[in-house]
């Protein structure tokens, strides 16, 4: 018998056909196999092809996994070709009708070289721009996000270095920031380009206190502008933010007003706390923030490209931030209980967003601990997986620049 890459858990077959009610020969017919092969993947003397795999999952309304035993969050290059029901051929005849694919030279036998993490022979293939290219190309062959297949990638080849994926076009600002800019009068104009301005300078200004290591609050906290203070200007003076408005023209009494409209548009955000002002006491004090609407449409006003969108493999903010926390536990794991909500779902191995999502990454896994003599489960801590330890050390220095405010990982 040919020795396959990805073995389907025979048993699971007759289970799933007999919980679908289907008869053998219904399920050959719904495949598009005889009576006899179905027979024999249930006593698992034939092992179903790539091709074959998808047509049983379909058949059997399951996925693939169902039958490969795969867990979520751990696939590899050969999961997702079976998934896509593509046999080798398959995906070399279609990757060899794309620029990258002829550059490469990709025929059937390199797709199982890459599979099985062998070698696989061609300059370009030790380049990474290159092999960032084909993983583009694999996700639109296999009818997944990037970022699915970059992990698989990284599964299967771990001693590689991970492809580099092209760059992000940037591209003028999106109609609706235009629209929603336009939508302004003169003076909100104004106010929300002031408010971008000087969330400029803040950030600025955090960037500098860390270049001379000195504490810097969280960005939840800096991003919030003093606007005024609740008390006569003669005696605390204005903020930043009324002088740039005054130098404008547009300080007055009419600055509440505006800003309610700004936030009712939801493109700033306005909240209150107290502050102590010496010789005055206590004073209440206005805070604005410019939202991620506000951001965009005054970089549109301003005639500024589109802010750049993270890459399609990097994490968001807070997903790195949870990551970053299972790291810094090191070997002795975070209590289960200490890690919960929708970032789980998103990076534990067995967790998916939505029943019919695309997996987890697969960064963080529950491992159990044992009492002495492995008697019993004390408890369950989440670990950082193989993969997410390779994704920490590869992408470190991006993330740093990308979120300056998230916590170190542990050296």
């Amino acid at each position: 018998m040919p020795r396959h890459l990805l073995a389907v858990e025979y048993t699971k077959i007759r289970a799933l056909r007999e919980q679908a009610g289907l008869t053998p020969q219904e399920l050959a017919d719904r495949v598009g196999v005889t009576y006899r092969v179905v027979v024999y993947w249930e006593e698992g003397r034939y092992v179903p092809g790539a091709r074959n795999v998808r047509r049983l999952a379909d058949a059997l309304g399951c996925a693939t996994a169902d039958l490969t035993g795969t867990p979520s969050g751990t696939e590899t290059l050969v999961d997702l070709r079976y998934a896509s029901g593509l046999t080798a051929e398959q995906v070399a005849t279609r990757l060899r009708a794309t620029g990258i694919g002829r550059d490469l030279f990709v025929d059937a036998h390199k797709i199982r070289s890459l599979e099985r993490n062998r070698r696989v022979s061609g300059w370009n293939w030790r380049k990474t721009e290159c092999t960032g290219r084909l993983v583009q190309q694999l996700a639109s062959v296999y009818e997944v996000p990037v970022r699915m297949v970059m992990d698989a990638w990284m599964r299967t080849r771990p001693a590689d270095e991970p492809p580099r994926l092209p760059e992000r076009e940037r591209h003028g600002p999106p109609a609706s920031a235009v629209e929603g800019w336009e939508g302004l009068n003169d003076r909100q104009q104004v106010y929300l380009g002031e408010i971008l301005r000087d969330d400029r300078m803040t950030e600025a200004e955090m960037w500098m206190r860390r270049q001379n290591e000195v504490t810097v609050p969280p960005a939840r906290q800096w991003r919030k502008l003093p606007f005024a203070l609740d008390a006569p200007a003669e005696v605390v003076g204005h903020t930043r933010l009324q002088q740039r408005l005054r130098s404008a023209g547009v300080h007055d009494r009419g600055a509440g007003a505006t800003l309610h409209s700004l936030e009712r548009l939801k493109l700033i955000k306005v909240t209150r706390d107290r502050v102590e002002v010496p010789g005055v006491g206590e004073v209440d004090r206005t805070l604005v923030e410019i939202t991620r609407r506000g951001r965009a449409c005054a970089r549109a006003g301003l005639g500024e490209p589109a802010e750049p969108a993270p890459p399609a493999h990097l994490l968001s903010e807070w997903l790195w931030g949870a990551l970053l926390r299972v790291a810094a536990a090191g070997p002795e794991g975070l209590h289960e209980s200490e890690l919960t909500g929708k970032s789980l779902f998103y990076l534990a191995v067995g967790y998916r967003p939505k029943r019919q999502s695309h997996p987890s990454r697969g960064f963080i896994e529950l491992r159990p601990r044992m009492a002495p003599g492995d008697t019993h489960v004390l408890e369950y801590r989440w670990h950082a997986t193989a993969l997410g330890q390779q994704h920490i050390a590869a992408y470190l220095h991006v993330y740093a620049e990308m979120y300056p405010d998230a916590a170190s990982p542990p050296q």
